[in-house]
Protein backbone atom coordinates (compact mmCIF):
# COMPACT_ATOMS: atom_id res chain seq x y z
CA UNK A 1 0.00 0.00 0.00
CA UNK A 2 3.19 2.05 0.76
CA UNK A 3 3.04 5.89 2.13
CA UNK A 4 -0.20 7.95 2.57
CA UNK A 5 -0.40 11.35 3.72
CA UNK A 6 -2.78 13.18 6.83
CA UNK A 7 -3.37 16.02 8.44
CA UNK A 8 -1.55 16.41 11.57
CA UNK A 9 -3.14 18.64 13.34
CA UNK A 10 -6.32 16.69 13.17
CA UNK A 11 -7.97 13.59 14.66
CA UNK A 12 -8.55 11.80 17.33
CA UNK A 13 -6.48 12.27 20.41
CA UNK A 14 -4.75 9.01 21.43
CA UNK A 15 -1.23 9.97 23.18
CA UNK A 16 -0.75 11.41 26.54
CA UNK A 17 0.75 14.86 27.14
CA UNK A 18 4.22 13.16 26.88
CA UNK A 19 3.63 11.53 24.12
CA UNK A 20 2.16 14.97 22.04
CA UNK A 21 5.12 17.27 22.38
CA UNK A 22 8.27 15.89 23.87
CA UNK A 23 10.94 17.64 24.71
CA UNK A 24 14.15 16.75 21.80
CA UNK A 25 15.56 14.77 24.92
CA UNK A 26 12.51 12.63 25.46
CA UNK A 27 11.41 12.15 21.81
CA UNK A 28 13.59 8.89 21.64
CA UNK A 29 11.56 7.75 25.16
CA UNK A 30 8.07 9.03 24.02
CA UNK A 31 8.64 6.84 20.25
CA UNK A 32 7.51 3.78 21.89
CA UNK A 33 4.69 5.08 24.18
CA UNK A 34 3.33 6.35 20.82
CA UNK A 35 3.38 3.69 19.00
CA UNK A 36 2.03 1.46 21.88
CA UNK A 37 -0.83 4.07 22.23
CA UNK A 38 -1.41 3.43 18.06
CA UNK A 39 -1.77 -0.22 18.83
CA UNK A 40 -3.81 0.18 21.56
CA UNK A 41 -6.05 2.43 19.80
CA UNK A 42 -5.89 -0.54 17.06
CA UNK A 43 -7.44 -3.15 19.44
CA UNK A 44 -9.88 -0.86 21.19
CA UNK A 45 -11.89 -0.64 18.16
CA UNK A 46 -11.57 -4.11 17.06
CA UNK A 47 -9.24 -4.02 13.62
CA UNK A 48 -8.76 -7.82 12.27
CA UNK A 49 -5.08 -9.04 12.19
CA UNK A 50 -2.88 -11.59 12.37
CA UNK A 51 -0.14 -10.24 13.40
CA UNK A 52 0.88 -6.22 13.41
CA UNK A 53 3.86 -4.15 14.71
CA UNK A 54 3.33 -0.30 14.91
CA UNK A 55 6.82 1.69 14.79
CA UNK A 56 6.91 5.77 15.22
CA UNK A 57 9.70 8.20 14.07
CA UNK A 58 8.35 11.83 14.82
CA UNK A 59 5.45 12.05 12.90
CA UNK A 60 6.00 9.12 11.07
CA UNK A 61 4.21 5.39 11.70
CA UNK A 62 5.16 2.37 10.41
CA UNK A 63 3.07 -0.77 10.31
CA UNK A 64 4.43 -4.25 9.67
CA UNK A 65 2.98 -7.67 10.00
CA UNK A 66 0.05 -9.80 7.84
CA UNK A 67 -3.87 -9.00 7.81
CA UNK A 68 -6.25 -10.91 5.78
CA UNK A 69 -7.86 -8.48 3.75
CA UNK A 70 -7.77 -5.33 1.90
CA UNK A 71 -9.98 -3.75 3.88
CA UNK A 72 -8.36 -4.70 7.06
CA UNK A 73 -4.76 -3.47 5.94
CA UNK A 74 -6.65 -0.25 4.58
CA UNK A 75 -8.83 0.42 7.82
CA UNK A 76 -5.83 -0.26 10.47
CA UNK A 77 -3.96 2.48 7.92
CA UNK A 78 -6.28 4.93 8.19
CA UNK A 79 -7.37 4.50 12.17
CA UNK A 80 -3.54 5.31 13.10
CA UNK A 81 -3.50 8.17 10.25
CA UNK A 82 -6.52 9.71 11.64
CA UNK A 83 -5.00 10.39 15.12
CA UNK A 84 -3.71 13.92 15.90
CA UNK A 85 0.18 14.04 15.38
CA UNK A 86 0.61 11.47 12.69
CA UNK A 87 1.17 12.98 9.28
CA UNK A 88 2.57 10.24 7.44
CA UNK A 89 1.77 6.27 7.15
CA UNK A 90 3.74 3.77 6.14
CA UNK A 91 1.22 0.80 5.37
CA UNK A 92 3.77 -2.56 4.85
CA UNK A 93 0.99 -4.76 5.91
CA UNK A 94 1.37 -8.37 3.99
CA UNK A 95 -2.43 -8.74 2.83
CA UNK A 96 -3.37 -12.40 2.74
CA UNK A 97 -5.86 -12.25 0.06
CA UNK A 98 -5.01 -8.83 -1.91
CA UNK A 99 -7.51 -7.02 -4.28
CA UNK A 100 -7.65 -3.47 -5.49
CA UNK A 101 -7.07 -0.51 -3.31
CA UNK A 102 -9.82 1.32 -2.27
CA UNK A 103 -9.57 5.50 -3.28
CA UNK A 104 -9.36 7.78 -0.74
CA UNK A 105 -10.72 10.81 0.55
CA UNK A 106 -9.59 13.41 2.88
CA UNK A 107 -12.61 15.63 3.98
CA UNK A 108 -13.36 19.30 3.23
CA UNK A 109 -15.25 21.60 5.33
CA UNK A 110 -19.16 21.01 3.65
CA UNK A 111 -18.56 17.56 3.49
CA UNK A 112 -21.11 15.09 3.82
CA UNK A 113 -21.09 11.62 3.31
CA UNK A 114 -23.89 12.05 1.00
CA UNK A 115 -21.89 14.44 -1.08
CA UNK A 116 -19.13 12.27 -1.10
CA UNK A 117 -20.45 9.79 -2.42
CA UNK A 118 -22.25 12.05 -4.98
CA UNK A 119 -18.65 12.70 -6.29
CA UNK A 120 -17.46 9.39 -6.32
CA UNK A 121 -20.57 7.16 -7.15
CA UNK A 122 -22.89 9.12 -8.70
CA UNK A 123 -25.33 8.43 -6.62
CA UNK A 124 -26.04 10.53 -2.81
CA UNK A 125 -27.88 7.47 -1.67
CA UNK A 126 -24.82 5.19 -1.71
CA UNK A 127 -23.01 6.98 1.28
CA UNK A 128 -24.45 3.69 3.36
CA UNK A 129 -21.60 2.15 1.24
CA UNK A 130 -18.93 4.42 2.32
CA UNK A 131 -20.23 4.46 6.24
CA UNK A 132 -19.50 0.59 6.71
CA UNK A 133 -16.17 0.92 4.80
CA UNK A 134 -14.75 3.03 7.90
CA UNK A 135 -16.21 1.55 10.52
CA UNK A 136 -15.48 1.48 13.07
CA UNK A 137 -13.21 4.34 12.73
CA UNK A 138 -16.90 6.29 11.89
CA UNK A 139 -19.86 5.58 14.74
CA UNK A 140 -22.54 7.56 12.77
CA UNK A 141 -22.63 8.92 9.31
CA UNK A 142 -22.85 12.89 10.71
CA UNK A 143 -19.62 12.45 12.48
CA UNK A 144 -16.61 13.33 9.71
CA UNK A 145 -14.17 16.20 10.38
CA UNK A 146 -12.61 18.16 7.99
CA UNK A 147 -9.20 16.72 7.39
CA UNK A 148 -10.55 13.16 8.16
CA UNK A 149 -9.58 10.60 5.75
CA UNK A 150 -11.85 8.15 4.22
CA UNK A 151 -12.20 5.31 2.17
CA UNK A 152 -13.68 4.72 -1.21
CA UNK A 153 -13.94 1.01 -1.89
CA UNK A 154 -15.61 0.55 -5.54
CA UNK A 155 -19.11 -0.61 -5.90
CA UNK A 156 -19.55 -4.51 -6.20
Amino acid sequence: MGLMSFFKGVGEKVFGKAEVAPTPEKAAEAEPLRASALLAHVKQLGLAYNSLTVRTSGDTVTLEGEVATQADSEKIALAVGNVEGVEVVDNRLNVAEPKEEARYHSVEKGDSLSKIAKEYYGDAMKYPVIFEANKPMLKSPELIYPGQVLRIPALD
